[in-house]
């Protein structure tokens, strides 16, 4: 028994140095952090280093929510499948047919070594969150590794990846899997419905604003990002190594992705910029393997094979994939016939450099020598900073091309005239700088409008450099800035909330001039009349905003346009050219709508819109019958600046946000920075959490909460203080 029980202690000593020695490295480690949290749960992280602010930041966000955390990184590496099941699966091939987890730990190995620090202190964080709370289960990464940074460098919304369809990924991919999944010939688009036209868009606002136009003659920056909610905390990161950020950062990456620092700020919106092309490939099969036609010569195809798990149950299953790609990148689909490729900005070192030294530059001209690294690939930058200056960039990163073709479609990989011609140089790029108006905006409009008179000119640059149209938002904002003067922060923040609502300013006329020149139903009469005297802007008492959402919203599902109107036109187009009768017909179907959903059309648009938040789950779900908050905000498809929407299908008749405003922030620039904050919500996910919801009530008043940046504020305002590991 004795040699026995040697034998047991001898091997569990010989087991455990390793793990010992890590827990060690963690802990020491974690004596160089320190965590403050302020009165609204707002993490102050601050280190030692940079990597100390990396470490104690990701662990940081854990505590307040791992399972964002673990999804984006679980969606983000290609593992998704393995806890959401098959369907996933083909969201994991795509993650992979651009990097294979043996090309992301060689990129990995490539980076320079102070950027491998911040990828080891990234995994150290979030290894060391789950060494300290053994009762959270991790649900597939069961241990963090520094190259996982490699898949996800940008924070923007899945960034440029998620535009590329994995429904044409499954079509093409099923019927090459060697380990089953079918001849592929079961596979069928599904298309959008009515209903999924006229949810929530995409979207984001940026201002900026000079000293010319400021109470106190420095700049001002907004930050709105139209996010789904909670997709974002908000932080602050310090160290003595001179970081010192403040905002939103998406959960699990280490950079501040909207936010500022004392001297800068910066605001994303997410572009109309091509950055994303697709090439026709002529593929040859020969004896020893497959080629594809470039100009004279047959190029070999590069294949490789992938195995991906997915969940079936309570079992994990595998398939193997094989991974085609040429020079323009690896084939997606096929069109027409044809294998087709998809480029797109695939530089995971330089995107994650870009990241985070962008939230260290001190001026515009440190910030403009970072933007030179091209790699902010899916968003325009709205920027200010203390010394007064404001700029805006239009894309970043821009892949030259022959103008003769036509990239908003796939292009002839065979011709190597199609080719991208390396990047356009930053200078050539769309690029507004300190405008003589005062204001610079962008509202995921057109950059031919974000500094009114001074805004660049459309044919100084070619076609794929910008493709949005201009917007209800764009329209709105331009209005509110070209009045704005003597500006304080509250008064920058009024303007963003700003109730007016330009998308009604002839649907509305239009539809009561059709009721004027019918024989005037005596049903909607009342209706009529709440309409003719409404000022077309929203809020919780009124019932003509919640006639025109309504009827708004069944224009878009049911009303006929002339062919090729989009957009602003298309609306306009509703109430000046619909049919009168037309008009009349479907405001009626607006009214029997809400008379089934709320058994009255007459009903205070508060009553309708609310906001909810019922658990932390990623997924919400939503009741009637639960208490939630009235919301006098509507959706960003009437071009209200202060968006709110709801995503998705829920099975309830009241309208709660799920999309718009999330992290706001009003920030000033000067001799010390001043910023104003709200988030939805709030910043924990545990509905214990007395910051599970203690911003919802300011959130829907559009109350701002001041932003602890100083160190003697932040001491003022502190509810804990702990290192990593040691939260009481």
């Amino acid at each position: 028994m004795n040699r026995i029980l040697i034998l047991l202690l001898l091997t569990t000593f010989a087991c455990t140095p390793k793990t010992s020695d890590q827990v060690e490295k963690w802990e020491s480690r974690a004596e160089n952090v320190t965590i403050i949290r302020d009165d609204f749960g707002v993490p102050h992280i601050y280190g030692k280093t940079d990597a100390d602010a990396v470490f104690g930041l990701l662990y940081a966000q854990c505590e307040d929510d791992f399972r964002r955390v673990e999804r984006n990184f679980t969606w983000a590496i290609g593992r998704l499948a393995e806890t959401e099941g098959e369907e996933a699966l083909y969201s994991d091939l795509r993650a992979r047919l651009f990097m294979t987890e043996e090309e992301a730990k060689s990129t990995y190995a490539s980076t320079p070594d102070w950027l491998k620090e911040l990828c080891k202190a990234w995994a150290d964080g979030i290894n060391y969150y789950l060494h300290t709370h053994p009762e959270v289960e991790p649900k597939a990464i069961k241990k963090y590794e520094p190259w996982m940074t490699m898949y996800f460098t940008e924070g923007s919304i899945g960034g440029d990846i998620e535009r590329i369809s994995t429904r044409k990924i499954q079509a093409f991919y099923e019927s090459m899997s060697p380990s089953g999944g079918g001849e592929g010939g079961g596979f069928s688009q599904v298309l959008l419905n009515s209903q999924d036209y006229v949810q929530e868009p995409q979207g984001s606002n940026g201002f900026a604003i000079s000293g010319d136009l400021t109470e106190s003659g420095n700049a001002m920056l907004l930050i709105n990002p139209h996010t789904s909610f909670y997709f974002r905390g908000e932080v602050h990161m310090v160290s003595e190594e001179g970081l010192n950020a403040y905002g939103a950062v998406t959960w699990g990456q280490f950079f501040v992705y909207q936010g500022f620092n004392e001297n800068t700020g910066w605001m994303h919106t997410s572009t109309g910029t091509d950055i994303i092309d697709e090439f026709q490939e002529t593929i040859i099969e020969k004896d020893d393997g497959l080629y594809y036609q470039y100009g004279e010569e047959e190029r070999k195809l590069e294949v490789r094979e992938v195995k991906l798990k997915y969940r079936d149950g309570d079992v994990l299953k595998e398939k193997t994939f094989p991974i085609y790609r040429t020079h323009h990148g690896p084939i997606t689909h096929e069109e027409g016939g044809k294998w087709t490729a998809t480029a797109l900005m695939w530089k995971p070192v330089d995107a994650l450099t870009q990241s985070y030294t962008r939230t260290k530059k001190k001026n515009l001209e440190e910030f403009h020598q970072m933007m030179n690294i091209r790699t902010n690939s899916s968003n325009n930058t709205v920027f200010a900073d203390s010394e007064g200056n404001i700029a805006y960039y239009h894309g970043n990163f821009i892949p030259r091309r022959d103008v003769q073709f036509d990239y908003s479609q796939p292009v002839d990989g065979s011709n190597p005239a199609t080719d991208w011609q390396g990047l356009h140089e930053l200078d050539e790029t769309i690029i507004v700088t300190n405008p003589s108006n005062g204001w610079i905006q962008n509202c995921n409009s057109t950059p031919f409008t974000a500094a009114a008179e001074n805004s660049p000119r459309p044919e100084d640059y070619p076609y794929y450099m910008a493709s949005f149209p201009e917007n209800f938002r764009g329209v709105n904002a331009i209005s509110l800035l070209s009045e704005a003067n003597n500006l304080s922060l509250d008064g920058l923040i009024s303007l963003a909330y700003n109730p007016y609502l330009p998308a009604f300013e002839k649907v509305i006329p239009g539809l009561i001039a059709a009721y004027e020149n019918s024989n005037q139903d005596k049903t909607i009469w009342d209706a009529m009349e709440i309409l003719k005297v409404w000022d077309f802007t929203t809020g919780v008492d009124s019932k003509a905003m919640s006639l025109a959402h309504f009827y708004g919203m069944n224009l878009h599902r049911h009303a006929e346009a002339s062919e090729g109107l989009q957009g602003i036109d298309r609306f306009h187009y509703f109430g000046t050219n619909l049919p009168e009768a037309e008009r009349l017909r479907i405001f009626k179907i607006a009214m029997d709508e809400m008379d089934q959903r709320y058994g009255t059309w007459i009903i205070p648009w508060g009553e309708i819109n609310r906001f909810q938040r019922l658990s932390g789950a990623i997924d919400a779900s939503f009741d009637d019958s639960a208490p939630s908050i009235p919301v006098g905000y509507t959706t960003a498809w009437w071009g209200h600046l202060a968006a709110y929407g709801m995503r998705g299908q829920h099975e309830v008749n009241k309208i709660y946000g799920t999309r718009g405003n999330s992290f706001v922030a009003a920030v000033e620039f000067g001799d010390k920075v001043k910023a104003k904050t709200i988030l939805a919500g709030g910043q924990s996910s545990d509905p214990n959490s007395p910051h599970f919801d203690d911003q919802a009530e300011m959130y829907a008043r559009g109350e701002f909460k001041e932003a602890a940046f100083y160190r003697e504020d932040i001491e003022a305002r502190a509810e804990e203080r702990y290192k990593p590991g040691k939260r009481k």
